[in-house]
């Protein structure tokens, strides 16, 4: 018995075969030689962006709000740098 390796596709890639398939420049099987992916995976991937493609529109460029504990922790994390550094002037000067 084989075991099949289950691929695992970057968010780009699966992008960029969807606009393929979009296109209809080339057919599906075209595209399934091209880019050695299952035509159902195509066909998935091109619905998948139909469906969801208005989400790249919407206002996402907001800034995060950074909660308080986020907060505290960049604090702590700028106190304890600034005390290592502090603290490796004077290894540096008893070696």
């Amino acid at each position: 018995m084989s075991l099949i390796k289950k691929s695992n596709y970057t968010k780009e890639f699966k992008f960029k075969v969807a606009i393929s398939a979009l296109r209809n420049d080339k057919t599906i099987p075209q595209l399934v030689e091209e880019f050695s992916v299952a035509s159902s995976l195509i066909s998935k991937w091109k619905k998948q962006l139909l469906d969801n493609g208005s989400i790249t529109f919407e206002a996402s460029n907001k800034p995060k709000l950074i909660d308080n504990t986020e907060k505290k922790l960049y604090e702590q994390l700028g106190r304890q740098t600034m005390e290592l550094d502090y603290l490796k002037q004077f290894v540096g000067r008893y070696q």
